[in-house]
């Protein structure tokens, strides 16, 4: 009976699938096998364990559970045709995310995409089976969905057309969807809708999937999720919050390089899965994985004492406790937030050449360009101060190792920037905006802002780890390894994943 499925499929199609896209991702069958290695695997041989995958898009999660449950209750109910019947009548159900979803699933569970039909290894009286679709509507109110917070002109599609309204977490009742009550639920839900922002502004969703599961109060649930809940960020203050202070998540696996997980795919701030115990309350097991290795796991609260975010990386515990321990004033203080001069990233009132009127030097996406004082919103006591600015977005991918912020400027006065950048500080001479410029080119800088940087931005927060230095001193790596007694493992660490660079301070110092 354990090569039943490997047998029926070969080569496995799902495997395949896993490597399509990064806008409704496809779990791989390996990554679906080690997530149900996190559940106590006496579930597998119990005949009355319900499980349900509330956002099925090619059936791989019931497909593996069934082929643990084929094998479990072997002993128990004997004859393959009526176990077989069990497990797909009693114990498997799905809730598809589309319709072509819902026929993949089935067809990826009972061999057929018709259960009634007769190719179907397991007959049911309809064509649904327990891996049901039914297309929802969103319910608008002042333009967005009250459920998911879809935008109105985005999806308020005709009839033929996807509108993307999920069902398991467009009810307030997710319990009457099948009007039971389920041991496990697993899965991988949706991670984001277009909320009809600028450019690609995207709203998250998996965080809904998550907190729908917890109403039903499984005993167990496990999800693979994207990681940019560790620090919050849009939508997702209060889901990280309660995540953070839930003492019930047992085991969480962390993949900074979401290919490690999703070969082929990039997640950016990466990719991770959990378990939920109902019963259980402790600290978390938490496992790094690089390169298709766990690196390091250890049991620890998820909130580290005086943190607001979850550290990823195990190894960086240490480091960050010696860092805190001084009680230094952080970065975060001095760092502007967005628009520190009240323009957009798109402000194209300015003049290409520098004039009498307008005087003032712009930093703003693409070239610089100079604007009169009567243009700029706020910040305008910043105007005549030396700055160091930095890009409020990373460039580049999520490779290791990680780049983490662009080359730092420093902007001359008379100058200010639009949103594309953030004032990092304003210092008293360009001696110390050197300074600071070299500090901020160190790899234990960096460092400490990537424990927090879960995505392409690099917004003020990410900086409260940073430690104010004195910028009358030229800061370098070695020397604060020393200051904070940073150990040369520790070191070899923070080498792995931060990118040395070379910012000479000649290279985008701007003077008038």
């Amino acid at each position: 009976m354990s090569d039943f499925y490997t047998n029926t499929y070969n080569p496995d199609v799902l495997s395949c699938l896993a490597n399509l896209s990064n806008d409704e991702v496809f779990t791989p069958p390996d990554v679906v096998n080690k997530m149900l290695d996190m559940l106590p695997q006496e579930l597998f041989s119990d005949r009355n364990t319900t499980f349900l995958d509330p956002a099925c898009k090619s059936g791989v999660f019931l497909r593996e559970i069934a082929k643990r449950l084929l094998v479990g209750l072997e002993s128990e109910i004997l004859d393959l045709q009526e176990r077989i019947d069990h497990i797909f009548h009693k114990q498997l159900y799905g809730i598809a995310i589309t319709e072509m979803t819902s026929l993949l699933s089935r067809r990826s569970v009972y061999c057929s995409k018709f259960p009634n039909g007769r190719y179907s290894i397991s007959r049911f009286n309809d064509a649904e089976g327990n891996v049901r679709f039914k297309r929802i509507k969103h319910l608008w109110r002042e333009e967005r969905c009250v459920f998911c917070g879809a935008s109105k002109g985005e999806y308020d599609r005709d009839e033929p057309l996807e509108t993307h309204a999920y069902e398991f977490i467009h009810t307030a009742k997710p319990e009457g969807i099948f009007d039971m009550k389920f041991d496990v639920i697993i899965g991988n839900p949706p991670y984001q809708l277009s909320d009809g922002g600028f450019g690609d502004s995207a709203k998250p969703i998996y965080n809904l999937f998550v907190m729908q599961a917890k109403k039903l109060n499984p005993r167990f649930l496990s999800m693979i999720i994207p990681a940019r809940w560790y620090s919050g960020g849009k939508g997702l203050d209060s889901f990280r919050s309660s995540m953070l202070n839930d003492k019930r998540i047992k085991e969480l696996h962390d993949f900074p390089e979401t290919s490690d997980c999703f070969p082929g795919v990039n997640v950016r701030g990466g990719i991770c899965y959990f378990l939920w115990s109902r019963e259980y309350k402790g600290d978390c097991k938490v496992c790094n994985h690089k390169d298709g290795f766990i690196t390091a796991t250890i049991s620890r609260p998820l909130l580290e004492n005086g943190a607001e975010t979850f550290i990823r990386y195990n190894q960086a515990i240490s480091i960050l406790r010696k860092v805190r321990a001084l009680k230094e004033s952080t970065m975060e203080g001095l760092v502007s937030s967005r628009k520190p001069f009240g323009l957009a990233t798109n402000f194209s009132d300015f003049d290409q050449t520098k004039s009498e009127k307008a005087s003032i030097k712009l930093y703003r996406f693409g070239e610089a360009g100079f604007v009169d004082l009567s243009r700029i919103p706020r910040g305008k006591e910043l105007v005549d101060k030396i700055k160091v600015l930095v890009a409020k977005a990373s460039p580049g991918s999520d490779d290791y190792p990680h780049l983490v912020f662009s080359e730092p400027i420093i902007a001359m006065p008379p100058s200010a920037c639009s949103e594309t950048y953030l004032v990092v500080n304003t210092v008293e001479s360009y001696e110390q905006g050197m300074n600071m410029k070299r500090y901020m080119a160190t790899r234990f800088f960096r460092f400490l802002v990537l424990l927090i940087k879960t995505t392409q931005d690099v917004p003020k927060r990410v900086y409260q780890f940073v430690p104010v230095q004195d910028w009358n001193q030229t800061w370098a790596d070695e020397k604060l390894y020393k200051k904070y007694n940073i150990t040369d493992d520790e070191k070899a660490f923070i080498d792995t994943v931060i990118k040395p660079v070379d910012w000479t301070l000649d290279n985008n110092t701007e003077g008038d």
